[in-house]
């Protein structure tokens, strides 16, 4: 029974990993431009502000001045999400 105790001990991971990844990392607030994930310096011309929240899974949800919600970044998926999870963890 024991060759299957990796896979096991995988899954547990990947559960516990993909919780760990809907969790907050960051929030900033801020009407800057220049960030390193930023594909979209019009959200924050003309000193219009933001609100991006940084999560765990490595994306960024951006709330913009008018309400509108935009996702930059691809998530972490499989063994990728649970390296990093172990790494944090």
């Amino acid at each position: 029974m024991t060759q299957y105790d990796e896979r096991v001990q995988y899954q547990r991971d990947l559960i516990a990993a993909e919780e760990w990844s809907k969790t907050v990392k960051s929030v900033h607030a801020h009407s800057l431009s220049s960030m390193w994930y930023d594909t979209r310096p019009e959200d924050t011309a003309d000193g219009k502000s933001v609100l991006d929240v940084q999560y765990n899974s490595e994306i960024v949800r951006r709330t913009t001045s008018d309400g509108e919600t935009v996702i930059f970044g691809t998530p972490l998926k499989g063994q990728e999400l649970v390296d990093s999870y172990i790494r944090h963890n």
